[in-house]
């Protein structure tokens, strides 16, 4: 996967704007971020995910998902290695980490994307 596949990806999801975070592309609702490209370089994205779909995600695709070094990794925080990385892959990884900070209120107003629990 490229950088702009992931970008894509992320870009599909309800209201998704990209931002700029620490000198890197984020994609967020509103102001909570979800996911993000370049770091730790560009060869990298993070998802933000709970801690329990961290390790799901890890033991499925061992290869594409190691956490963030340090307290973000262990809250959750998950690098994706964008070289192995497949849509297949990436995708509901995006998806989780899009329903775990989108509000009610945007929930109610779009039908969750493919793959939401």
């Amino acid at each position: 996967m490229t950088p702009e596949g992931f970008r894509a990806l992320a870009l599909t999801l309800p209201e998704c704007a990209e931002c700029q975070h620490h000198d890197h592309p984020d994609f967020r609702i509103g102001k909570r971020v979800f996911a993000t490209l370049g770091y730790p370089d560009d060869s990298w994205g993070m998802v933000k995910l709970t801690p329990p779909q961290q390790a799901r995600f890890m033991t499925l695709h061992p290869k594409v998902f190691t956490p963030v070094k340090g307290a973000w990794g262990a809250g959750g925080s998950t690098c994706v290695k964008l070289s192995t990385a497949t849509q297949a892959a990436v995708w509901p990884a995006l998806v989780e980490a899009w329903n775990n900070i989108v509000p009610a209120t945007l929930k109610a107003r779009h039908p969750a994307p493919p793959g939401c629990k």
